[in-house]
């Protein structure tokens, strides 16, 4: 049968390189209407694709994929629809239609052996169904934050993340937990000690190779310090472009597990007794190409305008914490007994707190906010750490030297969050409350006190996990 089918299939070494071009463009800033023309001209005439991936993330950061006949999408692209009210967090069953318009910049090339031959990905704004931006959808209010910030005082916002995560036996894992009650490791081995052909190192070296095609610009990858733990690192980009990767790093990494019979997982803590897995998420502002977060003289090297920054963000870390850690099992990552960065303070050298200062010079000098869960939804996260840094409240007492602490429990995080006038004014009331409605809903479903072993509740309704099934399996 395959002999009937000539779909698209990239060599690596060129699915890199045409994933670059494109990168390279939407960090230059070229023209929408010149991308959108020239993806559209290469659709037409590339006759191996047969279907273009539509992405977009709920309210929670969940990632959404529709896949439109290449046809169809060529000759409605500006009408593309969906049914909002199906979508947690999004609009109301009798208002229920969203649009979907595609942004053309974010266009991938997909490694055929991982995704499957004759695809291509795209990321989409959602909108209203008068065209205007969807309050809920934090992609769109990113991109619009940084886009203004670029117009009015020529700031790009450069973000890092460093994304752990477990992997474990069989698929599916995280959606049988309520029926095994357990996850089972690939591997017992540690930090960076792992064999060439182990079933952990094949795994990373598989989602290396993919996310390198995929334009990522690698750095390091290697297992991490709990067992069967993983992180692959990768170049720092602007903020929009970093929370997208985010998606497809996650999305990589699943595919790769599930080819291989396994399951990658980014529950902030699904095993007790070993480190959880965290987003660091490294910032810089820069002015054309200059780091304003660098001062040879300042302290630990950092100028004004980054300690103004550290300041905003530690003041409203409470305000913050549900933003950053947004599920019931984030909270067991909190646990001081295992690196766990819930410290309301910064530091260069204490990984316990909430901001760390890594070692800079003029072109790496940034902030590392460690006390992020990779469930986060990385478009309201990012966008939430850069208006804060940015406009939040400063403080009237020292906080970089802070003995407070983040919140033990989603309980706490809801009620500091519902609490917050920043929190409302830079999400909007209506999304604001709705976060917060989400939020209360799954923790009433999961045991209030987490004690030592993890329950299947938190598992089940995660917003990762959950599904229609599932969530009436209450």
């Amino acid at each position: 049968m395959s002999e009937l089918r000539d779909f698209l299939e990239i060599p690596y070494e060129q699915l890199e390189e045409l994933n670059l071009s494109v990168k390279r463009q939407r960090l230059a800033r070229v023209s929408p209407d010149v991308m959108r023309e020239e993806r559209m001209r290469y659709l037409t005439d590339e006759r191996r694709i047969k279907a273009v991936t539509v992405c977009f993330t709920d309210l929670e950061g969940r990632l959404h994929m529709l896949d439109y006949d290449k046809k169809f999408l060529l000759s409605s692209a500006d009408n593309l629809t969906f049914d909002g009210s199906s979508v947690r967090g999004f609009s109301v069953q009798a208002e229920s239609d969203l649009r979907l318009a595609i942004d053309w910049s974010a266009f991938y090339w997909l490694p055929a052996d991982i995704f499957g031959p004759g695809k291509v990905l795209v990321f989409g704004y959602v909108l209203n169904q008068d065209g205007t931006p969807y309050e809920a959808d934090m992609r769109g209010r990113l991109h619009q934050y940084t886009q203004e910030l670029y117009q009015r005082e020529g700031l790009t916002c450069n973000i890092a993340t460093e994304i752990e995560g477990f992997l474990f036996q069989g698929r599916n894992a995280e959606q049988r937990f309520r029926e095994t009650g357990e996850f089972v490791m690939v591997s017992t081995g540690g930090y960076y000690h792992s064999l060439p052909g182990d079933p952990l190192r094949q795994f990373i070296d598989m989602a290396a190779e993919a996310q390198r095609a995929m334009g990522f610009e690698n750095e390091k990858d290697h297992p991490e310090v709990a067992p069967s733990q993983f992180e692959m690192n990768y170049s720092y980009t602007e903020a929009t472009i970093a929370a997208d990767q985010i998606l497809l790093y996650k999305l990589i990494c699943r595919q790769v597990a599930s080819k291989l019979d396994m399951t990658a997982s980014f529950l902030p803590k699904p095993i007790t007794g070993v480190n959880g897995n965290g987003m660091h998420t490294n910032i810089s502002l820069s002015r054309q190409g200059v780091n304003l977060f660098y001062d040879a003289n300042g302290p630990e090297r950092l100028s004004e305008l980054a300690w103004s920054f550290i300041d905003r963000i530690l003041n409203s870390a409470q305000d913050l914490c549900l933003i950053l850690n947004s599920s019931v099992n984030a909270y067991r990552r909190l646990d001081p007994h295992f690196e766990a960065p819930n410290q309301i303070k910064a530091s260069p050298t204490d990984r316990g707190s909430m901001i760390r200062i890594p070692i800079g010079n003029a072109r790496s000098a940034r902030i590392e906010v460690r006390s992020i869960a990779p469930d986060a939804n990385p478009y309201l996260a990012i966008y939430a750490l850069l208006r804060t840094g940015l406009e939040g409240p400063l403080p009237t007492t020292d906080v970089r030297n802070s003995t407070a602490r983040l919140p033990d429990n989603i309980y706490d995080a809801i009620t500091n969050f519902c609490q917050s006038t920043f929190m409302a004014q830079i999400m909007g009331e209506s999304v604001h409350a709705r976060f917060a409605d989400l939020k209360t809903t799954v923790a009433d479903r999961c045991p209030r006190r987490l004690g030592t072993l993890i329950k299947r509740a938190e598992v089940q309704f995660h917003h990762e996990v959950t599904n229609q099934y599932l969530w009436s399996r209450f």
